[in-house]
């Protein structure tokens, strides 16, 4: 059998920004039919990488050849004409228009009064919605899709501009495991007909479960180039990455739990969940499990009151509570959430670091009622900012403007801020790297052993498996199991899915 054809290769590619070198002499190789991951910590250089690469940015050295022709894209529609087309994190989607009218966009009119074919576009679009296996109307708008069928429109509409070249750009962060299977078998299925694709991805398992060939950033510089996934292992792909191995190394021990602190007692919910009840203890770390739509995010958010109990209630420190919405479980409870979706819901992005750190301590901060001292307000977080170790230019820095590790930091660094008692973290890690990762699990972990009463929800088991000491597993808004952790994650994974299945 002969071998891939080489379609697209950087060579010494060079971009320097004010003050950073944000690659230094990088290349990649892509070949077709061949899945090749790009890995790397936040920071490594891989959005840079994959922006030279579609025409975003201009390397300042270095080469970029397809099919050995020396390329360079004035902008990512030359890349697009190129053949390389890339699926970000972010969908690039019109949520009002329809599956077919997004699939097509490029072929759409746009100037008025030209006549648009509806029955012919939405007629050309099921081809493409087929190939990556999309069962769903043509005619159905966007904006009711999941996560997972939205990449599924945004790799059918790259196939449609006979993109050979494919980048994606996180693919799996926002999307369920079977969801992820599902996008596994279309991406083969691609690899089968010929596309070089290009995966970036944190979740290390899915590297090794798709991935041909892996190259790996560090630092703006190559430390695995063209790498074949046989034969390597996750700790040699852990070393590439941040130079050692034992990251993810078991957590130390902690001192016994206290006393319960929330009981939840036959909860039900306008959201679907009846007949749940469990205990939360002092200095415990329960962990909450289940698929995507299980409904772990509707029965934390009715913990808060931000969806309505019908049934049953919830105990604080031994009296029951009626909390009205987060304020007030903060207020009144010292109750915090952190939401799986931070930048919606969790931070203000075009605020400062200092006012997202110190929303939650405005009340204590004011003079008069109404004017908060700068002075005391910076003192108040600084402690917060070396012991979360935010990197920020300043205080004044845009929160939207940070890493998402750092984002994530700062969103679990206001709670602390307000010294909460009992903080809900709802996916704590999605899409950040694997250090930061490891730095937010031991902030987590002595968190509770200086008594926080912790409940940690993630579609990662094992995260799960790491952190928690109960394991509550949820399935159709209904609980399901109750596991004591013993950390031994072939035995307790294997449990979890007995109880899912």
């Amino acid at each position: 059998m002969a071998p891939a054809r080489v379609v697209l290769e950087a060579a010494g590619i060079r971009k320097q920004f004010p003050g950073v070198v944000a690659l230094d002499d990088v290349s990649l190789r892509l070949r077709s039919g061949e899945i090749q991951a790009l890995v790397g910590e936040n920071g490594a250089g891989k959005s840079t990488l994959i922006k030279v690469l579609t025409g975003v940015y201009q390397p300042d050295a270095g080469t970029v050849t397809i099919d050995g022709a020396p390329v360079r894209f004035g902008s990512a529609r030359a890349a697009l004409k190129a053949g390389i087309s890339v699926v970000h994190q972010e969908h690039n989607l019109i949520p009002q228009f329809t599956v077919a009218e997004n699939i097509l966009l490029e072929r759409i009119p746009t100037r008025i009064p030209q006549f648009v074919d509806y029955a012919a576009i939405y007629r050309e679009a099921r081809p493409w919605m087929k190939m990556v296996g999309l069962d769903v109307p043509a005619t159905r708008s966007v904006s009711t899709l999941s996560a997972a069928q939205l990449q599924l429109v945004e790799i059918a509409k790259a196939l449609s501009l006979q993109a050979r070249i494919l980048l994606l750009d996180e693919p799996t962060a926002a999307i369920t495991p079977h969801e992820t299977g599902y996008l596994f078998r279309v991406l083969r299925e691609l690899r089968a007909q010929g596309v070089a694709v290009v995966f970036v991805s944190h979740k290390l398992e899915e590297v090794f479960e798709l991935a041909d060939r892996v190259t790996v950033l560090r630092d703006g510089r190559n430390t695995a180039l063209d790498h074949v996934i046989q034969g390597l292992t996750q700790d040699q792909m852990v070393t590439y990455m941040i130079g050692r191995s034992d990251v993810l190394a078991k957590l130390p021990g902690r001192p016994e739990h206290g006393e319960p602190v929330l009981e939840v007692r036959d909860l039900a919910t306008e959201a679907g969940a009846r007949g749940i009840s469990f205990s939360l203890h002092r200095g415990e770390i329960l962990g909450l499990y289940g698929l995507v739509g299980a409904g772990r995010t509707e029965l934390a958010k009715a913990i808060i009151g931000e969806v309505k109990v019908t049934g049953g209630g919830v105990v604080v420190r031994g009296r029951t509570a009626r909390i009205r919405d987060l304020r007030d479980a903060l207020a009144r409870y010292r109750i915090g959430y952190v939401s799986e979706n931070r930048k919606e819901e969790g931070l203000i992005l075009l605020h400062s670091v200092l006012t997202n750190l110190s929303i939650t301590i405005w009340r204590r901060l004011r003079l008069f009622g109404q004017w908060i001292r700068r002075s005391s307000e910076t003192a108040a977080v600084m402690p917060l900012v070396k012991q979360l170790d935010i990197r920020a230019h300043s205080l004044a820095q845009q929160v939207g403007t940070l890493s998402g590790g750092n984002q994530q930091k700062v969103s679990l660094g206001k709670w602390l801020a307000a010294d909460v008692e009992i903080l809900i973290i709802d996916e704590p890690t999605v899409g950040i790297d694997i250090k930061t990762k490891n730095a937010l699990h031991e902030l987590i972990w002595n968190l509770a052993a200086n008594g926080k009463a912790i409940i940690v929800i993630s579609s990662d088991m094992p995260e799960i498996v790491r952190l928690a000491d109960r394991i509550l597993i949820m399935r159709n808004h209904r609980l399901v199991g109750d596991l004591s952790n013993n950390h031994d994650y072939e035995e307790v994974s294997a449990a979890i899915m007995s109880r899912l299945s």
